[in-house]
């Protein structure tokens, strides 16, 4: 209890440079991995449902490796447990160029998304325990920006290094190991983490106390795995080389970086952030529907991904301050692990509708796969502005 003021008072850099180091990999990972693989699998024959198949495996590890943070952080130490997924996350990102079976990139993708999954939970956990509660916002900003700066540095390195050969993926272990180095470095000042007792069992009941937040994570979910995966795929069906396509991708991390402080600033000036969500699912709905239009003008693609991406960012962060705004101590706990699983069954459903639809309606069931998120969001939102009542 004593060491809580002292902490106040000042800022433990080493520390929150080491863990938003870690978080930026993640970021970088994410951006790079899901087109390169995506492309890979396709240059070996493999369809888009196949592809889709392979990359919901995310989803569903992230749901499996959610619980698994704290025990092994209790285990290892913070530290220790986030340089052991940063060694099993590159094995496994290595292991994709050398696996010659499709049935082989199943259990690497597993191994690879727990390890990104728990290296994203047990780096934000460092990151809160180091920031100082009088500029722990100004922190996050931080934090939110380097990954977000990550998920578009992602997509461009793909663009520079393409997809053949050993170079993207050596690349890609390289910067993971750099970003190791300040997390051995602090290790000595990573925060303890101990097992709690708090009651889980009955969490599932928060997406339905707070659909309008729980839905907006799942179908943000849907669209960032889905959609990165596979836009490669569909920028090179109607037309776009393989470094145009990529960085287009790299547009709409941008404007997730350049668009997420100002949405947040509006959310707090909202009286109900649930119009603001459905305005956002608004915009992606729109957003899809314009693609097909612009799809032959570079330029105008480029402008409308960067305005659609950010946006759509949004249902995110926006959905995350809904319910905080709802619920609080541990039914706010509680509601975040629902929230997480959410955003799991969304990685799940995304790749494999997305997939589906391109293979069903060609190069345009990718927007219409889109817009079908949207659209089913924007009718359970408008149903809970009309008739719903927040959970208090």
């Amino acid at each position: 209890m004593t060491v809580e003021p002292q902490q106040e008072e000042c800022v433990h850099w080493l520390s929150l440079i080491a863990a938003i180091s870690a978080i930026s990999v993640v970021g970088i990972a994410i951006g790079l991995g899901m087109p390169l693989l995506s492309v890979v699998l396709e240059s070996r024959g493999h369809s888009a449902t196949m592809i889709g198949l392979n990359t919901a495996v995310a989803g569903i590890a992230s749901i499996a490796g959610a619980p698994l943070a704290t025990p092994i952080a209790s285990r290892l130490g913070v530290a220790w447990a986030m340089l052991v997924m940063i060694a099993a996350g590159a094995l496994a990102f290595v292991g994709f160029h050398f696996a010659p079976a499709f049935w082989m990139w199943f259990p690497l993708r597993v191994i690879l998304h727990i390890s990104l999954t728990v290296l994203f939970i047990l780096s934000e956990f460092w990151i809160s325990a180091s920031a100082p509660p009088s500029r722990r916002g100004l922190v996050l900003g931080v934090y939110a920006t380097v990954l977000s700066l990550g998920f578009a540095a992602g997509p461009w390195l793909f663009s520079r290094l393409g997809s053949t050969g050993f170079l993207p993926f050596g690349v890609t272990v390289l910067l993971v190991v750099i970003a190791a180095i300040p997390v051995m470095a602090a290790r000595r000042e990573s925060p303890p983490i101990r097992p709690e007792g708090e009651e889980t069992s009955h969490f599932l009941r928060y997406i339905w106390m707070v659909p309008t937040a729980t839905a907006a994570v799942l179908v943000f979910g849907a669209v960032e795995t889905g959609g990165f995966a596979l836009f490669p795929i569909y920028g090179s069906r109607i037309g776009y080389s393989e470094a145009d396509a990529a960085l287009l991708l790299t547009m709409i991390g941008l404007g997730n970086v350049v668009l997420q402080i100002p949405l947040g600033m509006i959310s707090d000036r909202v009286r109900d952030r649930r119009h603001l969500l459905l305005l956002c699912a608004a915009v992606g709905l729109l957003g899809t529907l314009l693609m097909p239009q612009v799809a032959q003008n570079w330029h105008l693609m480029a402008l409308l991904l960067f305005l659609w991406g950010g946006v759509v960012a949004a249902m995110y962060t926006v959905g995350l301050a809904h319910l905080g705004a709802q619920l609080s101590g541990h039914e706010l706990a509680s509601a975040n692990a629902a929230f997480v699983l959410c955003y799991g069954i969304g990685m799940v459903l995304g790749p494999q509708v997305i997939g589906i639809g391109m293979d069903t309606f060609g190069p345009s069931g990718f927007g219409w796969a889109l817009a079908l998120f949207f659209g089913i969001y924007m009718v359970l939102a408008a149903a809970r502005l009309a008739f719903g009542r927040s959970a208090s």
